[in-house]
């Protein structure tokens, strides 16, 4: 079966499959996924249970919660920037290259990898986040933060920003020889997204309709620009090289 634009889906669920075993069996992103995500959740945490009744008021005009899309950012970052460089230092790159897979499935199979279990970590942590709020935060406080258009934000943006951060780090994968390089410079290009989900979050800049329409359809034109990107600077011949 052949899916648009010429990709076997059976060859994209192939290296989906391949990939989420291995990502399994490696302590470093089982630890990435858990741990990160924890970190980000205090800081919501603190304030929620913290705040009195009468700072209720006030909540309402901020979008504390979009804080959590700092998760979406940093985790599948890390995650992807494994998946080349990682092959490569296991000895496994080379013989998945010279096997039929073309590069738009070997890395639509490895950004999927990526992106599935990253944003189900994300809306899991979210989703115990809201269900705490629900349950033991002060009703006024709890009346105030949970807001249909900051969750359906949520909703929204977490896989768009978790696929733009996911090619970013195929690419320096692809390019890098080094995991902790890899991963480090990962993190760096996370930043710039989650600063911006950080400004907003902390009031500095005031989302609106037309601010958030702006945001979503620039993320999806710059996560379709990424794969065609990443995937023609794709280069089987080096990286099969420089696997042996």
């Amino acid at each position: 079966m052949r899916a648009s634009l010429g990709i076997s889906a059976g060859r994209v669920r192939a290296v989906l499959r391949k990939e989420l075993r291995e990502y399994r069996r490696n302590g470093n992103i089982v630890s990435a996924m858990t741990i990160i995500p924890s970190i980000f959740l205090i800081q919501p945490m603190i304030q929620v249970f913290a705040v009195p009744s009468s700072a209720s008021a006030a909540l309402r005009h901020e979008d504390s919660l979009l804080y959590l899309l700092a998760i979406p950012a940093i985790v599948p970052a890390l995650v992807a920037a494994y998946a080349v460089v990682g092959e490569r230092e296991q000895g496994t790159l080379e013989p998945v290259l010279t096997t039929p897979v073309r590069r738009d499935e070997f890395l639509m199979g490895k950004a999927l990898a990526s992106l599935l279990p990253s944003t189900a970590v994300a809306y899991f942590v979210y989703s115990v986040f809201l269900a705490c709020v629900a349950l033991f935060a002060n009703p006024s406080v709890a009346s105030a933060l949970l807001r249909w258009p900051e969750i359906l934000a949520q909703v929204l943006f977490t896989p768009m920003i978790a696929g733009w951060s996911i090619w970013i780090s195929l690419a320096i994968s692809a390019r890098s020889a080094d995991i902790r390089v890899a991963q480090q410079l990962s993190m760096l290009a996370s930043l710039p997204t989650v600063a911006v989900t950080s400004l907003i979050a902390f009031n500095v800049i005031r989302p609106t309709l037309m601010l958030a329409l702006a945001a979503a359809a620039l993320l999806l034109v710059l996560d379709a620009a990424a794969w065609r990107v990443v995937s023609a600077l794709f280069n089987r011949e080096r990286l099969i090289a420089g696997a042996t």
